[in-house]
């Protein structure tokens, strides 16, 4: 590893129990971050850009500024007093893709409200498309910046569901859910506390799952959320005759979008195959600390 780099990449080191590093090509959509948008465009200079042409300055922190050895004991700590609780919201989160668990939560919005069929096709198209814009961008990072999972800076780790294989900075579940709860918020306004205590907890579903350290979903989520009012700031922009397309519903009728003792609301039987080590489920094991064969002097 040359001096300038500030930490091991995600292709330097294999996951705990696995035993090579995992490859740029074998990762998850590698290419995702090229993907087409509709509500920001790609640029080549800045990144991103808005669709008037203005740079989109990405709200998120340079991971060279980053402890990630802080950052990794706080995962362990977490592991180590995982409460039921925590790891049933792990799983629940963690089942399926990161976009999942908010599709009942669209609906049930839909049917509380009354929204009617064109209105609803609008409000699914907006939330979706802007989750696509939300991930282009969160995977453009994550294969740029290429920081280790938790469980790749220690050997020991075990992990409540399978990591991930594609780069932990940031949190993809994080980054669309910050994206997921602006969207909604607008169309929603009287939903807004529910809807983002439902995107922070999907960010830390993924602290209590061990796939992720803390700054990944606090930075996902501001970067999310900065995604979602871009495509709020262009839906404002459509109107009928002179008149705002959208009448955001502002009467509270309480929807009841909590997770029901965190059973899916479309349970599907995924493939659960893990080549990382997991915690069983009756398995107290803690990760071991961190070895002394990483040494920290390479993350500065």
């Amino acid at each position: 590893m040359s001096q300038n780099q500030p930490y091991p990449y995600w292709t330097d080191l294999p996951y705990a129990g696995e035993s090579r590093p995992p490859l740029t090509n074998e990762g998850v959509e590698f290419e995702a971050g090229k993907w087409k948008t509709y509500f920001i465009e790609h640029s080549r200079r800045y990144g991103f850009k808005t669709l008037d042409g203005s740079p989109i300055r990405l709200a998120i922190k340079d991971p060279k500024t980053i402890d990630w050895l802080r950052e990794l004991k706080v995962v362990k700590e977490t592991l180590a007093h995982l409460t039921p609780d925590q790891r049933r919201i792990a799983v629940y989160w963690g089942e399926g893709p990161a976009s999942k668990q908010w599709t009942p939560i669209v609906d049930r919005l839909i049917d509380t409200y009354g929204v009617e069929a064109p209105r609803a096709a609008r409000i699914i198209g907006a939330v979706f498309s802007g989750m696509n814009d939300a991930f282009v961008v969160c995977w453009s990072l994550k294969y740029l910046w290429l920081v280790p999972r938790p469980n790749q800076l220690d050997p020991d780790m075990r992990t409540v569901i399978c990591t991930p294989k594609h780069p932990s900075y940031p949190s993809g579940h994080a980054t669309i859910s910050g994206a997921a709860e602006v969207i909604l918020s607008y169309f929603f306004p009287a939903e807004r506390r529910k809807l983002r205590e439902m995107a922070e907890e999907n960010a830390q579903s993924r602290l209590f799952a061990g796939v992720h350290y803390p700054v990944d979903n606090n930075e996902g989520l501001r970067l999310g959320r900065q995604i979602g009012r871009i495509v709020v700031e262009e839906l404002k922009k459509d109107q009928i005759e002179g008149r705002p397309l959208d009448r955001p519903f502002t009467e509270y009728r309480n929807a009841d979008i909590f997770p029901s003792d965190y059973r899916q609301v479309i349970p599907f039987r995924y493939d659960q195959k893990c080549g990382s080590l997991l915690l069983g489920s009756d398995d107290s094991e803690e990760s071991s600390s961190f070895h002394e064969w990483i040494d920290p002097k390479i993350f500065y």
